[in-house]
């Protein structure tokens, strides 16, 4: 009998925080709630990107869903890899959606496939009502759902791990992240697909902690289909982060489980050849789309080798000279740029009469915490420790400091895109690393409040 009432207290627990967190994450993406990023910011942020996914409900509901490849795109005259969208263009790709404006030219944007624009054309002609404003809200509201439900199961894997204050410390800092918040409910990023190869294996190796050759062949199984749908519903946006995120897991469970060097390296053979499968496999379809949106799918696959040297290393004499900032920049500059930048700003100009944030919560600060964090959970308290709770710790720790190398990949490798977009690339700080290093904050406070007690008791 208390066996049975301590189940149905741990699922009353779970139930609990998973009803909190999607409530506190869901008010924060879809209103700004908690007004941790300007409110200016807020309501305009990425309009050009989300534009193109307005441009492509316009397309559907004129042509059909799979009308120009089914990729997203511009009404403009001109190529929208030529030349970016104008402010203007922008407010008429809105226009042309709330207002049902027919379409002249359509120019797809071809870097990705455009499944989000896919699915919320499917969710245009299922949503009976008469106001494509209001199903634009109705749009904001799914994809703030979406992001709110995808962390929560991220805090929940914490919970499941490490305890209650671990997951409160993760749902704390996804709450009050500025650039979580900003990216929350649009339409065109799609903030929850970047974390489902990581969810993906976070439940899958919580579940399945045998190993076998069938739970190699699973594990990979898992990794190529969450890499495939990341790709389907926001292209290769910080792809390599998205890559080392994935693995995350792998390498906590390998350092809790003390997997030996053979058994690591099946799984990681396993995780990398699901991954690559995944990838090729949407590369092929949007090489498809492309051909079929401009009957020329090699000029798609040249397309696509500009767009990557564009973003990384390419030779500066290949691109117009508005790129040779990017290409020729320092590497060091580049990343330390964005470990000096903000995590968390508060009391912006607009909020007070000061003619700045008040509080500015910086990169580097929050690196140097978990720093500090990471050096109590491993070496305090030792001799009031279990021998699988170290493990545990060294895991976690492991895991965490790891995972840092998933925001510097796209920094290092896509140091041109992270020279030029500063005002979107800091949210790569949360994919995963900023959750993991506030999950050792609660490790380390959970343990000095029960050492307390103890004393006290």
């Amino acid at each position: 009998m208390q066996m049975k009432q301590s189940g149905r207290m741990d699922k009353a627990k779970v139930f609990i925080l998973c009803a909190v967190s999607i409530s506190v994450l869901f008010a924060g993406f879809a209103f700004n709630t908690w007004r941790v990023a300007e409110e200016k910011s807020f309501g305009r942020f990425q309009r050009d990107t989300e534009s193109l996914v307005l441009g492509r409900l316009a397309k559907s509901r004129q042509d059909g869903i799979f009308s120009a490849g089914g990729l997203t795109g511009a009404d403009i005259d001109h190529s929208v890899h030529d030349t970016w969208i104008t402010p203007k263009e922008i407010d008429r790709q809105y226009l042309s959606y709330f207002d049902d404006i027919p379409l002249k030219r359509y120019s797809p944007y071809l870097s990705q496939i455009g499944g989000q624009g896919m699915l919320y054309s499917v969710l245009d002609k299922l949503i009976r009502i008469p106001s494509t404003r209001v199903k634009y809200e109705i749009f904001q509201i799914i994809a703030s759902g979406l992001s709110a439900l995808t962390l929560t199961l991220v805090a929940t894997w914490f919970y499941f791990e490490f305890g209650l204050a671990s997951a409160l410390f993760v749902l704390a800092s996804t709450a009050l992240s500025q650039w979580l918040t900003l990216f929350g409910r649009n339409l065109w990023w799609s903030l929850w697909a970047f974390y489902l190869p990581m969810l993906a294996l976070m439940f899958f190796l919580m579940l399945n902690r045998t190993v076998s050759k069938r739970h190699f062949t699973n594990l990979g199984i898992i990794a190529g289909a969450a890499v495939f749908a990341k790709c389907f519903f926001n292209g290769y946006e910080f792809i390599t982060t998205a890559l080392v995120m994935l693995t995350v897991p792998f390498i906590y469970y390998s350092l809790l489980h003390r997997t030996d060097l053979r058994q690591f390296f099946k799984g990681a053979v396993s995780i990398v050849a699901g991954a690559s499968i995944g990838v090729l496999v949407s590369l092929g379809i949007l090489l498809l789309q492309i051909g079929l949106a401009q009957g020329n799918a090699l000029g798609g696959l040249e397309h696509l080798t500009s767009t990557l040297e564009k973003r990384t290393y390419g030779n500066v004499s290949d691109f117009n000279s508005e790129f040779s900032d990017s290409l020729t920049a320092s590497t060091f500059g580049v990343t330390w740029n964005y470990v000096k930048g903000p995590y968390l700003e508060l009391g912006h100009a607009s909020d007070s009469a000061g003619a700045g944030p008040v509080i500015v919560i910086r990169y580097w600060h929050l690196i140097g915490s978990f720093a500090v964090m990471s050096v109590l959970a491993l070496f305090a308290w030792t001799r009031t420790k279990s021998t699988e709770q170290c493990q545990r710790d060294i895991a976690l720790v492991g895991a965490a400091w790891f995972s840092i190398l998933a925001p510097l990949s796209w920094f290092v490798i896509f140091k041109s895109h992270s020279y030029i977009h500063t005002h979107i690339n800091f949210v790569i700080w949360q994919l995963p690393f900023t959750l993991f290093g506030f999950a050792i904050w609660g490790v380390v406070l959970q343990r000095v409040l029960s050492a307390l007690m103890r004393k006290a008791g």
